[in-house]
């Protein structure tokens, strides 16, 4: 997925992968971490999303990354928050007092950026990949994330053969394959969400399976 294509559907509002409330498992499975209120989470292409606000809530200090600067913006004008801004090298920092944005790219974001993180959050990101950038994705990820540091990860899984994403399906296989080797990777839960998403519905996708990860990097 080149940049333009995000560009374009935040630019057009095109953003059905934004969802209007709190992922269910991360309400569910963050207590799983056993992380002191104040550490700081990374969350790795964050749009705006609620979930965010959740960390926060939690007493974390919130890094997000986002390429869009729409959905930046949107994010802390929709949750009515005073806002900060500076510019280091390619990258613009958005700050409020609990949560930062850095808007820009993260292939290019330096691994320092990361280096006082306890943990991270992974919704939207790694589905956001075509199976061709997924690796690259990855390894990007595993950069960033300091030794020993946990995250929550949740998937979706499909018959990929019966909708083109984004979401892109990602299987437990593909968790397996590519991830555990810079991962300890612990199944918390995976269940069947079809009748929640009406779109998988009308497009007459025959499964879908959300699943939830405990990840932590290895050394």
């Amino acid at each position: 997925m080149e940049p333009s294509f995000w560009h374009q559907k935040w630019d057009l509002q095109q953003i059905g992968f934004h969802q209007p409330q709190v992922n269910d498992f991360l309400v569910k499975y963050w207590s799983s971490l056993a992380l002191s209120s104040t550490e700081e989470v990374f969350v790795p292409l964050c749009g705006k999303s609620l979930d965010m606000c959740f960390l926060a809530e939690q007493g974390h200090n919130v890094l997000g990354c986002e390429l869009n600067q729409i959905a930046v913006q949107d994010f802390f004008k929709d949750n009515q928050l005073p806002v900060s801004h500076r510019l280091q090298g390619e990258h613009q920092f958005y700050s409020t007092e609990q949560i930062t944005l850095i808007q820009g790219d993260i292939f290019t974001l330096p691994k320092s950026e990361c280096q006082h993180i306890s943990a991270f959050y992974d919704r939207a990101a790694l589905i956001a990949w075509p199976e061709s950038m997924r690796q690259q994705y990855a390894d990007k990820l595993a950069e960033l994330i300091p030794t020993g540091v946990k995250g929550l990860l949740v998937t979706l899984d499909y018959d990929q053969a019966a909708l083109n994403g984004p979401p892109f399906a990602v299987s437990p296989a593909w968790i397996e394959q590519y991830l555990a080797s810079y991962f300890e990777v612990e199944l918390l839960e995976c269940a069947d969400v079809l009748a929640d998403n009406p779109r998988f519905v009308n497009k007459q996708v025959p499964w879908l399976n959300e699943a939830a990860y405990l990840l932590t990097r290895k050394g």
